[in-house]
């Protein structure tokens, strides 16, 4: 069991039923000088994040989630279409709601982790870090910084980031995909 002291970043949780992940947590005195957790949840099978206050003598059990490698296949419609990693015949779908803003980061045939909860695959987890190809990208032009030398350009998987001016269709770039944003560039 997991008392209201013991909720941290990463921590997972079952509420109701259903496996949360704690996205932030931090502690605030209240009343009477009694410690109460204000946090930021994510639902780990609907994609929901919500604000939650967890008060003395709160008590949880511990979601226990296995990690399996799925392959990305394809997107439709907003739905996302996954894979086990050797077995292609067995498939099933995520939501947009379900995966988050990682999703503009899914590249056709990546294996990502599956979240494995009760025997039921409910949701990814995409590497932090991932190297994605530059498709489309206007020119820098030279003086233009007085906006801090960024531009936005549009990579392999059709989303676009903030990059420096230096960057240029064909580079390949590493994107965090927790933050969304340019890392370093790999190649010219």
């Amino acid at each position: 069991m997991i008392s209201h002291s013991e909720i941290r970043k990463g921590v997972r949780i079952i509420i109701d039923g259903q496996p949360y992940e704690v996205l932030e947590s931090m502690p605030m005195k209240k009343a009477q000088r009694r410690v109460v957790i204000q946090s930021r949840i994510k639902n780990l099978i609907t994609g929901t994040v919500m604000d939650n206050n967890f008060h003395q003598g709160d008590m949880f059990q511990e979601a226990e989630i296995k990690k399996v490698n799925i392959k990305f296949l394809y997107a439709n419609r907003g739905k996302y279409v996954f894979c086990y990693e050797n077995d292609p015949s067995k498939r099933f779908e995520f939501t947009q709601e379900q995966i988050g803003n990682t999703s503009k980061f899914l590249r056709s045939n990546q294996i990502v982790e599956g979240l494995v909860f009760e025997e039921k695959i409910i949701n990814i987890n995409l590497p932090i870090k991932v190297n994605l190809k530059v498709t489309q990208a206007s020119p820098g032009i030279k003086g233009d910084s007085a906006q801090g030398a960024n531009k936005t350009v549009t990579l392999e998987t059709g989303a676009e980031i903030t990059v420096p001016l230096f960057i240029k269709e064909g580079d390949i770039l590493e994107i965090n995909t927790e933050k969304g944003e340019y890392v370093r560039r790999i190649t010219d």
